[in-house]
């Protein structure tokens, strides 16, 4: 993953719970960088080695970090490092995500070197959506239901996000239905 995903690792753990807690996240977690560069690509296990020392250190499931993490992306860091980005992606909730796929392909122009995930939206009606959620990278369910929610209150729209199968369960991929 880029560095981008470990600063924001960062600043969520420093942000809301101190410096100090980064601290220990970073002795614990045993990564020896303490400095990450955005556009620089690092192994998908220092993230991973992050989140679960951040669990540890925070007396927080890894589901409720991993959650957490995908609000603050979307709140924050999305905010602020894709702010136009953001803006373009649509004016409400549902156009955002039916436009998630365009937006994942104007990020990887960013980085050259990117795998990110793929979605697809299916079952599109008034008041609720299906997204289907397809990685290489497994155990990250409850950051994208995390960057849903961030996702909701970033378009202050009410909705109730229901994960209806699941690559943990034998599923080939994650599809949330998203309901406002």
């Amino acid at each position: 993953m880029y560095g981008i995903i470990n600063q924001a690792i960062q600043e969520l753990v420093t942000t809301n719970f101190g410096e100090d807690k980064w601290i220990q996240v970073l002795k614990i977690s045993g990564v020896k960088e303490a400095f990450f560069l955005s556009n620089e690509s690092y192994d998908d296990e220092v993230t991973y080695q992050l989140a679960r020392a951040a669990s540890e250190v925070l007396h927080l499931s890894l589901e409720e970090v991993l959650h957490t993490f995908g609000e603050f992306w979307v709140l924050h860091t999305g905010n602020k490092k894709y702010g136009s980005l953001m803006i373009a992606g649509g004016n409400n909730l549902k156009e955002f995500i039916v436009n998630l796929p365009v937006f994942h392909d104007r990020v990887s122009l960013i980085y050259s070197n990117l795998r990110q995930p793929e979605f697809e939206v299916s079952d599109l009606e008034e008041n609720s959506i299906q997204l289907h959620y397809y990685s290489h990278r497994i155990g990250l369910t409850e950051f994208v239901r995390g960057l849903l929610f961030g996702l909701s209150k970033l378009y202050q729209t009410s909705s109730t996000i229901e994960l209806l199968n699941c690559r943990d369960k034998g599923h080939d991929h994650d599809v949330f239905k998203i309901s406002w």
